[in-house]
Order: C-alpha cells, then structure tokens, then sequence
C-alpha cells in the first residue's frame, strides 16, 4: 500500500518493508561472504609433509671409518588428499550461492525497476493531478470571474434601471408642476379676465348711468328751452316735434337733439341696421343707445343706456352702431351733437 504525502506531491512514497529487506538483503551478504572465504581456504593453505629415517645394517666386521651421511633429499609434498564428495558439494553450494545471489540481486534490479516505475507513475500522476486541479482552479477562476462580471452587469443594469425610474419620476413631478403652473396661470388670467370684465362692466354701467344722467340733464334742459322757446313765442301752435319714433321689430329708432328734423331718426335707422349681425334670440331683446357726434357726423361716443339684459345682444348692437361712423347729416347740413338709438334684433 502506497501512502501519499500531501506535503510534498511531487516525492515518491514511501514502501513499507523498505528496511526489512535491505537488512535481509545484508545479512544474505554477510552469509555468501563467510561461505566463499571459508569454502575457498583450503586451497590457500600449503598441507604439512611426512618424514622418514632409514637405517641400514652395519656388520661387525667392517672397520668403523667416518660415513658421510648425505644429506637427505627433498620430499616432495604428498598432494593434498581430495575429497570429491565434499568439492562438488562445495561447488554446488557455491553454484547455489551465486545463483542465490544473482537471484537476490535480479530481484533487488526487479524491485528498483518496479519502484522507479512506481515513483514514475506516481510523478506522472502526481502531475496529473496536478494538471487537474490547475484546470480546476482555473476553470473556478474563471466562473468566478464570470459571476462576478455577471454581478456586474446586472447592478449596472439595476442602477440604470433605477436612474431611469428616477429620471422619468423628475420628468412626470416636473410635468405636475408645470400643468399646475399653467392650471395657476389659467386661473390667475380667468380671474384677471372675469375681475377686468367686472371692472368693465362696472365702467359701462356707470357709464350708462352717466349718460342716462347726462340723458335726463340734457331732456331736461331741451324741455326747459322748448318751454321758454314757447313762452318767448306767445304760446303759440303745439310742441314741436321731438323726432321720436318706435322702430318696428328689427329696426331702431332714434331721437334727435337740438334741431332735428322728423325723417332723422330713418336715415340713422337704415345705417345703423345695415352693420346688425346677430343670430340669436330675439324676443324681449332691446337695447339704447347714447351717440354724441361732432356737426360733421364723427362718432365722439357711443354708450348704452338701457341694457336688454343680454350681453351679447348689447354688443353686437354697440358694435353695429359703431360701425356706422360717420352719422348721417341732418337736412340742415349738420348732425345732431346728441341723439339716442333704440335697437331690436330682426324677428
């Protein structure tokens, strides 16, 4: 069993039994040695050689002379007596020996063999775990780099999202305003208009109320003329005509002022009728008219003094004898200063 070391990846495991066998290993050593020093010893050694006397017999007769005794001749050593038995036991022991250790020493190559292909194989796996978790991390990187850009993009897409909201609030809060100014402004001009029309309407009325004033002063003072004229003239023949005349419906009538002759007041009608442009109602509609003139015929002013009670009616009849300017010349040659229209509209 192989055990990984997480510490270093790159280093071959460690095998269990490492030890074991080179301690066996070593003692197989030591044994072959012993046995080829002590199997090999006898042929070192030089075996020990025997010595022999021999004694001849002396005879008695023989007169003792001194005998040289030569010196005795090498032995040569017995050759060492072999046992077969025991040298081809021996050879085959050592024959045993040797193919032991080639074996032990084949199988040391096999084992170192097999653990370099074993450190190789974890190397190579070691790096392709390596590889694997490099892919891996990359890859994580990569989706988290993908997230986050993808968060990005999406807050980005949000706080868009929310300017646009914000931008269209100020845009709809400044449309609010502005409708309400304007609804203001409205308002405000309704009522500068109804308060201008009410100040004009006041002007008019007091206006009619002046000239219907100015009216009565000055029938007053023609009345006062007339009756001194008369009383100056020895109360002779009845008054004289006035130049009043009521218009049929649809026409006018007017009264002439000083010196006024009798068909006037037609001549003032027919003009006067000829600048009428009304469309509406017509029954209980009358309206009169104050003109003051210069002897030429110029219009000086023209105001009402007795309203109908439709404004529109009033209107269009102060318009029409407006229109009218120049007034027509009496027979005399001259227009009347002061003269009163009453209008009707046609039926």
């Amino acid at each position: 069993m192989i055990r990984k070391n997480t510490e270093y990846p790159l280093q071959p495991p460690r095998e269990r039994g490492t030890g074991r066998a080179f301690l066996f290993a070593l003692v197989m050593h030591a044994l072959l040695g012993f046995f080829l020093y002590h199997g090999i010893q006898w042929q070192n050694s030089t075996p020990e050689g025997e010595q022999a006397e021999l004694w001849t017999e002396v005879p008695d007769s023989a007169i003792p002379h001194p005998v040289v005794t030569p010196p005795p001749a090498p032995v040569a050593p017995a050759p060492p007596v072999r046992d077969e038995q025991a040298d081809i036991a021996l050879q085959e022991k050592k024959r045993q020996q040797q193919e032991a250790a080639r074996a032990a020493q084949l199988a040391e190559q096999q084992r170192q063999l097999k653990l370099k292909e074993q450190q190789e194989a974890e190397a190579k796996r070691q790096q392709q775990l390596a590889a694997e978790q490099a892919a891996q991390l990359a890859a994580q990187k990569a989706a988290k780099l993908k997230q986050q850009q993808a968060q990005q993009q999406q807050q980005q897409q949000q706080q868009a999202e929310k300017l646009k909201q914000q931008q269209l609030a100020e845009q709809q809060k400044q449309q609010q305003l502005k409708e309400q100014q304007e609804q203001q402004q409205k308002q405000a001009q309704a009522e500068a208009q109804k308060k201008a029309e009410a100040e004009k309407a006041a002007k008019a009325k007091a206006q009619a109320e002046a000239a219907a004033q100015a009216k009565k002063q000055l029938d007053a003072d023609r009345r006062a003329r007339l009756a001194q004229m008369q009383g100056l003239a020895g109360g002779v023949g009845g008054s004289s005509s006035s130049s009043n005349g009521l218009g049929k419906s649809g026409t006018g009538s007017g009264s002439g002022g000083t010196a006024a002759s009798p068909g006037y007041a037609d001549k003032v009608r027919r003009l006067v009728l000829q600048h009428v442009n009304w469309g509406g109602e017509t029954e209980g509609l009358e309206t009169v008219i104050a003109v003051r003139c210069s002897p030429d015929g110029n219009q000086l002013s023209a105001n009402i003094t007795h309203s109908s009670g439709n404004a529109a009616w009033d209107a269009a009849a102060l318009r029409a004898v407006k229109a009218s300017d120049p007034m027509p010349r009496d027979v005399n040659g001259k227009t009347p200063d002061y003269f009163t229209i009453t209008l009707r509209p046609a039926a």
